[in-house]
């Protein structure tokens, strides 16, 4: 499984990731965009294409997993406190 996370305040809705990987970005409209946010493995591929594509960098892959070490981090030290 493949965690993602899209920036909504900087996605302008230029549609590249919609375009590239339609399995897993939709586009609702004219801004408003859908997407899995736990993807298949097998659609990594495609994935990294679309977020490479995106203009503004508003997708990010596996980062919800590096947000969670670091919560977990900060947690863990000012629970040391």
């Amino acid at each position: 499984m493949v965690r993602i996370a899209v920036d909504l305040n900087r996605c302008q809705g230029y549609a590249q990731c919609a375009f590239l990987a339609p399995e897993i970005f939709t586009m609702h409209g004219d801004e408003a965009l859908l997407y899995d946010p736990e993807a298949d493995e097998a659609q990594r591929a495609k994935l990294a294409q679309a977020a490479a594509a995106c203009p503004v960098q508003a997708i990010l892959v596996d980062a919800v997993d590096a947000v969670d070490a670091v919560d977990a981090s900060a947690e863990a030290v000012s629970g040391a406190r």
